[in-house]
Order: structure tokens, then C-alpha cells, then sequence
């Protein structure tokens, strides 16, 4: 089986602990009845191609990718061996599958909700932030479904009339520009978009964050673990899980074109006190009530 991510190997370890686990709950041990080929893009898109061909030529019997970037690297690279996506956003929009329920093609898996629920992060920013009006939105112009994420964010913010700031970046450099733009423009919050290099990254995006003085919103439960104020999203790590049921079914001859793409089905509030009161913003007590978890 192959393994294909955007990320490196450390900001994925948890991920694919979590795979192999589900894997081994189904009965597929590392050594005995099942080999893993990994690859890592290293937060490189331009190596995603050369990578999924390299599982290609193993001849995989499937390709578990880690993210969109990777989904569709893998989906160029071949028509006919399974792709289940561990997670992707946006997959209908990014020509991934046909639709949800019939996919129609040799993907399928899990997606993710990031553009739904995008208007629900601009909302707790706006409970969080006393006299909020200028907000940032971090997206990478490679990734298609972070576009979507922002026109949702753009639809749900003619209410709230905030000014929203688009900041693309592809690099971790990249990256440090764009918060060095937030300080020149004032920027009073951040909505990170749901991306596999904001993933790698979320640690550096953090600190940046903090260092610059700025509350920042992320699209899953890792973001708000590696330092960011709130996080609003899937569990990244159930959806791995979850994904060799997929898997099972495949090897079992199931079609990917007819195995529906999963939604997450539980969306969680994570808030970090510690950055909270690093920032020394008060979370309002309707806020802490819906928390799935705080970080103390």
C-alpha cells in the first residue's frame, strides 16, 4: 500500500500512527500481511507528481493520500489503481469525484467540511476579538478549495462588514511575509485556511501569531495543540482512522466509484488558554461552554 502527503514525515507521524492503527484493528499487520510505501512531499508540491508515480510503478494495490495536493497528484499519476483520501477539502470542487455519494471514478474516502464551517471560525474571531474590523485570511493560491474557503468567508462576512484581507502563501517563507504584512496593515485576526502546508507549518504559524500579537483561527484540533487561540474543525487523527475502512472494502473488491466520500460527522471547539492569556484576550463564557477541549 502507498502512502502519499504534502508534509514531512514529523508533522505526519500521528497521522499515519493513526492509519496503521486502524489497519491493524481490521487485521492488516506491518510485516506480516501488509507493506506501507510512505512518501513525503516535504512540503514541496512540485515533488508530488515524481512521488505518486514512484507508487505507481510499485504497483500498489492503494494509494491512502494525506491531503488535496496529494489526492490530486495521485489522481494525475493513475485512472486505475484505488485512491482513498485520509482527508481533502472540497472534493466535488477540485475534480477529485464526481459527487459525494457517487464518486465515479478510483476515489474516494473522507473530505473535510473547511468551507461550511469557515463562517462559524469568522464568528468566534468576532466573539473573541472586542472591536474586530480588520481580519486576515492565510490561504496558498495552489490549493483550489482554500479560494473556496475564502469566498465563504467573503459570503458570511456581509453581515459583519469587517475589512478581510487575503494573504496567499506556498512557502514557510512565505509565510513570515505574510504576517510581516499583517503588522504593516493592522490585522487584528487571522482565519488559517484549511491546507497541508498551514498543517506542516502550524507551529511556525503559531509562533508567529504570537509574537506578532495576533489572535489566529485554525481548521483543526492540531492547530489549536500547536498554539493557536481557537481551532474549529475535524479531528484529523479520527478521519485516519477511519480511512482503512475504506481501504478493507477495496481489497475486498469493492469499487471506489461506488464507496460514498465520508463527512466528518463531529466538528470540535478547541481553545488554547495559554494563548489566550498570552494575548490577553478573555474568552467569552458562551464560547468556553461549546469547547470540546481547552488546553490549560
Amino acid at each position: 500500500m502507498g502512502v502519499l502527503r504534502y508534509g514531512d514525515r514529523p508533522s505526519s507521524q500521528v497521522y499515519i500512527d493513526a492509519f496503521k492503527q486502524g489497519l491493524q484493528e481490521l487485521g492488516y499487520i506491518e510485516g506480516r500481511n501488509l507493506a506501507l510505501e510512505l512518501r513525503f512531499a516535504e512540503g514541496k508540491a512540485e515533488r508530488l507528481a515524481a512521488l505518486a508515480e514512484e507508487l505507481v510503478q510499485l504497483k500498489v494495490d492503494v494509494i491512502l493520500t494525506g491531503d488535496t495536493p496529494s489526492a490530486r497528484a495521485a489522481q494525475r499519476a493513475t485512472r486505475v489503481i484505488p485512491i482513498v483520501m485520509g482527508t481533502a477539502s472540497d472534493p466535488v470542487g477540485s475534480g477529485l469525484v464526481a459527487s459525494l455519494a457517487h464518486p465515479g471514478g478510483n476515489i474516494t474516502g473522507l473530505s473535510n467540511m473547511s468551507s461550511d464551517i469557515s463562517p462559524m471560525r469568522l464568528e468566534m474571531l468576532i466573539a473573541v476579538v472586542p472591536k474586530l474590523s480588520r481580519v486576515a485570511v492565510l490561504l496558498n493560491p495552489s490549493n483550489p478549495a482554500t479560494r473556496t474557503e475564502l469566498k465563504s468567508l467573503e459570503a458570511a462576512n456581509q453581515r459583519a462588514k469587517l475589512t478581510l484581507l487575503a494573504l496567499e502563501a506556498e512557502t514557510p517563507e512565505q509565510i513570515e511575509r505574510a504576517f510581516a504584512a499583517m503588522v504593516r496593515q493592522r490585522v487584528q485576526g487571522v482565519v488559517m485556511t484549511n491546507d497541508a502546508l498551514f498543517g506542516q507549518q502550524r507551529h511556525q504559524i503559531a509562533q508567529l501569531a504570537l509574537k506578532n500579537r495576533i489572535p489566529c483561527l485554525g481548521p483543526l484540533s492540531a492547530s489549536a495543540d500547536a498554539g493557536l487561540l481557537l481551532s474549529y474543525g475535524q479531528n484529523l487523527v479520527e478521519s485516519y482512522r477511519r480511512a482503512p475502512t475504506y481501504v478493507d472494502r477495496i481489497i475486498r473488491g469493492a469499487k471506489p466509484a461506488d464507496l460514498p466520500v465520508e463527512q466528518p460527522t463531529k466538528i470540535e471547539l478547541v481553545i488554547n488558554m495559554k494563548t489566550a492569556r498570552a494575548l490577553g484576550i478573555t474568552i467569552p463564557q458562551s464560547i468556553l461552554l461549546r469547547a470540546d477541549r481547552v488546553i490549560e
